[in-house]
């Protein structure tokens, strides 16, 4: 079974992407969550994935965070929802409306998603409700894995005194504008976000 794909972003759409790997395009199910998070083409991604194996096809659905896969497997196992609806209730909501909707039974919340009668929304309120408390707890969303060079821009602002999910956004941002070659140039792409970030914030309390 593949677990995780790292390679270069050949494509992507809102529903799929594809994944060159050594070569070797990967097609892959993708919720409109990571769809957002993903960066350009052609950049280098790393996606977590679930192997779904059927008699007559095998089917890749990948995710950016490990808190997106736990949610689709957790909802696999409500009765009624197959990859393909888990996937269209990933991409229906945020995940942090949609974890709170099942745990306090808010089908009229549920059956507003595309796809997704009102039995089967019940059911899966009565089947998952008190089995999602370790999803909606989890701690902060992280990357499925960051390269060792990302790792070390990451670390390098972290002794900066940055803070840490202020750190993340600006190493993605960097990447996604192409500055995942070389430490010099993302560490410098990520300080210079930072220091735009931190100026458009103070120009908007400074004009509130």
């Amino acid at each position: 079974m593949i677990g995780q794909l790292r390679g270069r972003l050949v494509a992507k759409q809102p529903n799929q992407v594809v994944v060159d790997v050594g070569g070797v395009g990967y097609l892959v199910q993708i919720p409109l969550s990571t769809f957002t998070g993903l960066g350009e083409v052609n950049s280098e991604t790393t996606l977590l994935i679930h192997t779904h194996v059927r008699e007559d096809q095998i089917a890749l659905y990948g995710f950016l965070t490990t808190r997106e896969k736990q949610l689709f497997r957790l909802l696999l196992e409500a009765s009624g929802v197959g990859p393909a609806l888990a996937v269209k209730l990933l991409s229906g909501m945020p995940l942090d409306e949609l974890v709170p909707a099942i745990r306090r039974g808010d089908v009229a919340r549920l059956v507003q998603i595309p796809g997704v009668g009102r039995k089967t929304a019940e059911r899966i309120v009565v089947e998952l409700r008190d089995r999602l408390a370790t999803v909606e707890t989890a701690a902060e969303e992280k990357p499925a894995a960051r390269t060792p060079l990302e790792a070390d821009v990451l670390s390098a602002l972290l002794n900066l005194g940055y803070d840490r999910r202020a750190a993340e956004r600006a190493t993605a941002e960097a990447a996604r504008n192409g500055a995942s070659r070389d430490f010099e140039q993302w560490l410098r792409a990520a300080l210079q976000h930072l220091s735009r970030s931190g100026k458009a914030a103070a120009d908007a309390r400074g004009g509130g």
